[in-house]
């Protein structure tokens, strides 16, 4: 049997286990076919908490335009309610990952997803753009639960290939949002306003959290938590940071989220406002190339790992990426004459497309090499997902939505960082002739 087949076979007789353990506390025997079931299940709730951030960001974005007339306010202040979002995702989980590592996953993971109810709920009455900051801030805070411990149940589950294809898979799942989240905001906009979006977060919020406390197992044993305190989880932290390798794709995870989100927050005003699309429009071109992000994960998960390395497939990512943000600065920038609707979508649809050949095996390669503390990496992994997407942002709210230089500009930027990080720190070349002299 080949190793990633044996992997993947360990990870399964995990989740089993697991799942056992659960069902023998109930009192009922698990059962084959009754395992297979839960596990799909099981697959089903960690791509739908990793869908968390995106359902809760890419559902309000054809809103954005309406709330700034709404509430009175400024494009720029309406933009902080994304970066507030994000710094909370990014803040939660350098705490609720060490949390996962000591109390188990499922209780700081149920905490997490009721306060994000209360949270939602609030923002669905937010009377001023301030009221709304401040508990996206919270919502942020509270959705980052289920970023951070969906990525720690994987890595106590699975290890090296499988572990890689079992991130494409909740890429696969967690996809589908952006393709129906904007969509859903779009229709909801035609029955209601802003506020309505909200409510319907909240419910999706209540609906995991029932899945959550039903289907969801225990995945770290007893015996395997961090018995320390703060200054444990701070000592686990600073020995991951000095980890170079480790600390390399994190970079390239956070400057290729950066990329991302800069497009999250700009395209709204960017494709409706200078370009002259309808929301409707809008919501049709990010679900197409949220698509483009689903299918290049699939291809990576099922068709690339295990027949070309991890760092070659990242490497391929990272150089569409570059190359579909010099396109985009070029098209942006006046170098194909007027504004055109179909120059743009194409250099946005190749370039979000690459990202799913970037971020599952970035999370892959640096959870690797983790085994001892998966909440605590998991929680810097996610941190500098959004750290640099609150910074990728702001930059581009504060420099206006009149033109579309800025977003490309930011784009190619991150793109470039992720490149230059990829090879000067993670350095892939240097492990493959390790491994060799080895040998």
């Amino acid at each position: 049997m080949s190793q990633h087949a044996e992997e993947a076979v360990a990870g399964s007789k995990r989740l089993h286990g697991a799942l056992s353990a659960a069902k023998s506390r109930r009192g009922a025997p698990p059962g084959d076919k009754a395992l297979r079931r839960t596990g799909v299940l099981v697959t089903f709730i960690l791509g739908a908490l990793a869908a968390v951030p995106p359902m809760s960001m890419d559902m309000y974005l054809p809103a954005l335009p309406e709330v700034t007339r709404t509430l009175g306010s400024t494009a720029t202040a309406v933009q902080l309610t994304l970066t507030a979002c994000l710094t909370g995702m990014a803040l939660g989980q350098l705490v609720v990952g060490p949390m996962s590592d000591r109390w188990g996953r499922r209780r700081p993971l149920l905490t997490g997803l009721v306060v994000y109810i209360v949270a939602a709920t609030i923002c669905a009455f937010a009377p001023s753009a301030e009221v709304l900051i401040g508990f996206r801030l919270l919502q942020g805070l509270a959705g980052s639960a289920g970023i951070v411990i969906a990525r720690a149940v994987v890595r106590d589950l699975y290890d090296g290939l499988a572990m890689a294809r079992f991130f494409s898979t909740l890429l696969l799942i967690s996809s589908i949002a952006p393709i129906i989240a904007p969509v859903i905001g779009g229709q909801v906009l035609r029955l209601t306003d802003w506020r309505g979006i909200f409510l319907v977060l909240a419910a999706i919020g209540v609906a995991l959290t029932l899945l959550v406390w039903r289907r969801l197992p225990e995945t770290l044993p007893s015996e395997k938590r961090q018995s320390g305190g703060v200054r444990q989880a701070l000592w686990i932290m600073r020995g991951l940071f000095a980890d170079r390798v480790f600390s390399g794709y994190l970079l390239v995870n956070g400057f290729a989220y950066g990329a991302l989100f800069s497009y999250i927050a700009a395209s709204p005003f960017v494709i409706q406002e200078v370009y002259g699309a309808s929301p409707q429009t809008f919501s049709l071109l990010f679900g197409l190339n949220s698509f483009g992000l689903m299918i290049v994960g699939q291809i990576n998960g099922r068709i690339l790992v295990g027949r070309v390395s991890l760092d070659k497939a990242l490497g391929s990512g990272l150089a569409m990426l570059v190359l579909a943000g010099v396109g985009l600065l070029l098209v942006t920038g006046g170098a194909f004459g007027d504004l055109r609707t179909v120059p743009l979508a194409a250099c946005l649809f190749v370039m979000i497309s690459a990202l799913g050949l970037i971020l599952p095996n970035t999370s892959a390669l640096a959870l690797m090499r983790t085994p001892h503390a998966a909440g605590s990496a998991s929680a810097l992994v996610g941190t500098s997902c959004f750290v640099m997407g609150a910074i990728a942002s702001s930059i581009v709210g504060f420099a206006g939505k009149t033109t579309a230089v800025p977003m490309a500009v930011v784009q190619l930027g991150s793109a470039v960082a992720a490149m230059v990080c990829f090879l000067s720190v993670c350095r892939p070349w240097r492990g493959k002739a390790a491994e060799k002299a080895e040998h």
